[in-house]
This record gives structure tokens, sequence and C-alpha cells, in this order.
């Protein structure tokens, strides 16, 4: 008897019929000998009207009441699917996040699971019951409710899946798998059978929005083997585990874009020690992720340009946060909000050689200039101008033979 943990996103449940075909994937599960924990998702489209109906209230409407708002949109998949299994004869049950509880740490939006009482769920499990969790949501060490960001789903399904020691968690969602790029923008994308937790980790981060990355790495921490594969197939899908059992023979993996970023240059920073550490430090008390810097010395090495970038819905605050530092003295900034990082991601880049340079004949190639530059080990990333993404996605997927 294996013990799954099965995560439905908010595509695979947005109808009633989807959540029927949902009851239905499980009760074949359960027909296996298999004992099963259901995580689900709001369905499609709900979260942003309870958002929507938040902004009509107020632009700066209440953290704690926006958590209990959102919450809501699971518990009604919850609910439906729970329905939906008891109609096929099954032993089912909805349990709201306070009710196992799921216990959670940090702040309003943006909490951590931290721990779940196991009892009641194995109980109830033992006795040929299907528990239905919500995804995305957890309770305070002061009763209240907490939601754990967008895409949150998936970080509950892997942490269940650690904590109740299940065999595998299985992320079912409307594609059959991980693709080496957009298959809705490259047709020839192809899907990926194996992919290690470290590739899936970068890609996830840099735009593909398969998985959440939190998820990934939690499940990279404690070797949780996961599985994305498509609700509506019956295809495999595409395995994520330790490197090990990777394929190294292609250098690169696949290639990941996002299309909200920003670009922010400081002109005629004073160049001595310490000036960086007080630019970035009141960002990070703000929040505020910074992802590529570039320094560029001056010819009298006096003075500095310092490029970096951040979220594009954060460029007013980050401009006004560096505008109110007194620590810093420069002659402007320049911000352009209207770039885009494009990444290759492979665990093989590491021992092949050239990459770096094909990378980027390829896009001068295509006359794309490159505005940004980042590296790691299985990762190379790029600042690009928005409108030249998708002739960089194609040019790429084409030269590192992924199409």
């Amino acid at each position: 008897m294996v013990k799954k943990v099965l995560k439905f996103g908010g595509t695979s449940v947005g109808t009633v019929e989807r959540i029927q075909h949902v009851a239905n994937i499980i009760k074949k599960e359960i027909s296996l000998g298999n004992k099963v924990i259901a995580i689900v998702s709001a369905m499609a489209g709900k979260t942003n009207d309870l958002i929507k109906l938040s902004c009509e209230i107020s632009n700066e409407f209440n953290k704690r009441e926006f958590d209990v708002l959102l919450s809501s949109g699971e518990q009604v998949t919850c609910a439906l699917l729970s329905g939906a299994l008891i109609k096929l004869n099954m032993k089912a049950k909805s349990w709201l996040n306070w009710q196992i509880p799921i216990l959670t740490s940090g702040e309003h939006s943006n909490a951590r699971i931290i721990n779940m009482h196991v009892e009641k769920i194995n109980k109830y499990l033992n006795d040929g019951g299907v528990p239905i969790i919500p995804g995305f949501q957890g309770i305070s060490k002061n009763g209240d409710i907490t939601t754990i960001g967008r895409g949150g789903s998936d970080a509950t399904a892997v942490a269940v899946a650690k904590i109740f020691n299940a065999d595998t968690c299985e992320i079912y969602t409307d594609v059959d798998g991980v693709y080496s790029t957009d298959p809705n923008k490259i047709p020839v994308a192809k899907k990926i059978d194996k992919i290690s937790y470290d590739e899936m980790l970068e890609l996830s981060s840099l735009g593909a929005k398969v998985m959440q990355s939190s998820a990934v790495q939690t499940a990279m921490m404690y070797d949780i083997s996961l599985e994305v594969r498509s609700t509506f197939t019956e295809r495999k899908g595409t395995k994520i585990f330790s490197q090990e059992n990777i394929d190294y023979s292609k250098s690169v993996t696949g290639v990941a874009y996002s299309k909200d970023d920003a670009k922010i240059t400081l002109t005629g920073v004073q160049d001595k020690p310490g000036v960086a550490a007080n630019i970035f430090e009141p960002l990070s008390k703000a929040q505020i992720n910074v992802d590529m810097v570039i320094q560029n010395i001056s010819s009298d090495q006096k003075t500095t340009d310092i490029t970096f970038t951040v979220k594009r819905d954060e460029v007013f605050k980050t401009e006004q946060i560096l505008k109110d530092n007194k620590n810093i003295k420069y002659k402007k900034i320049i911000q352009n909000n209207k770039v885009a990082k494009v990444s290759i991601v492979g665990a093989g880049m590491v021992s092949t050689p050239g990459i770096t340079y094909r990378m980027f004949r390829a896009l001068s190639d295509e006359k794309i200039n490159i505005l940004a530059i980042s590296t790691s080990e299985i990762k190379l990333s790029v600042i690009i101008e928005e409108e030249n993404v998708l002739k960089a996605i194609k040019k790429l997927h084409t030269i590192f033979d992924l199409d």
C-alpha cells in the first residue's frame, strides 16, 4: 500500500465537471489500494475575484482580513470535492486549516508551514477515508488564519508529504509535465521526463510557472520525490528528484523567462567601502528582493554606476527608498520597467565549455542587446528589452537542441 499526496491546481478544479473528474482520479487511486491525501487550490480565477472584492473596499485592505478572505477559495473547493467523492460512495471529508490544524509562522500573506497535527488525519486515512485539505493556508500561534503566498498550494502539498511520511507527492495541473520552455509560446517545446531539484528550482524561480519554487526547495531538503502530471491525460509526467539520478548528456535542460522585472541604475555613486551596503540595506528592510547587480567603475576610479533589478511592481517603492536614503550620494536614478529576464538552466552546464559564448552569440545574431548578466553553476540569466523575449527564447531553444 502506497501513501500518496495528490495536489490539484486551480485549472484542475476550475469547474464542477473538472472537480467530478478529479474525484474519479482519486477513486481510481483508492481502487489500486493506495492511501490518498488530496490538497486543493481555489477554482481557477476565484482568488483574483476575491482580490478585486477587497480592492473595492480599500486599496489598503487589512492584511489579517485579506488572508481570511483569500483562504475561502480553497475551502469552497474542499467542500465540492468531498461532496463529489461522497456521491461516488467513497468516504471523504474536508478538513479546514484550523481543524487539523496547519501551524504557520511569519507575517500575513507570506507565512510558512512549520508543522501539522497528524493524529486525526492518520486515523481517518487508516479507516479508509480520503481527507481533503486546503492548500495555501494555515493558522498562526495567535489563532489567525494565514496564507503562504500565491501558488502556495504546492508548498502545502510538499509539507503534507513530509509531515505524513508519504511515499510520493504528485502535482496535477493543466500540462502533462515540465517543458523545456513555455509550450504556449514555443509549440516545439518538449516535455522533460526527469529533472533534478536544482534545475527545477532554478526554472521555477526564473519564471516557469509549473511549480512554486519554495515547494521545490522543501522537497529537495527532505528528498521528497515529486511528479508533475496532467489532470486531463493519462500520459506520464515529469519526475523531479535528486541530482544523481539525472542524465547529464544535455548541457541545457530548459529556457525560462519572466516579464515582471525592472532595471534601476544609480549613476555617479561615490566609490568607497560600504556604499553598496548602504544602498541595499534599506531595500532589504523593506522586503524588496534585489536580483541581478552590476557595478561599473569610472575611469577616474572615484565614482561608479550601480545597476540592479527588482520586480516591476516594486519600482516606485524602490525609487522612493533610494531618494529618501541620506547615506548615499549619486547623480541620478534611471529606471527601465520594460525589460525581461531570459535564462538557460541545466545541470550539465558546469561540465560543458562554451555555453556562455553560445548564448551570447545567439542573442547577438538576433540583434538583441544584453543589459545585465547573472550566472550560477547551472544557470545563466540575462536582462534584455521586453520586446525581444519571444525572439530570444526561440533562438536559444533551437541553439541548445531543445526543439
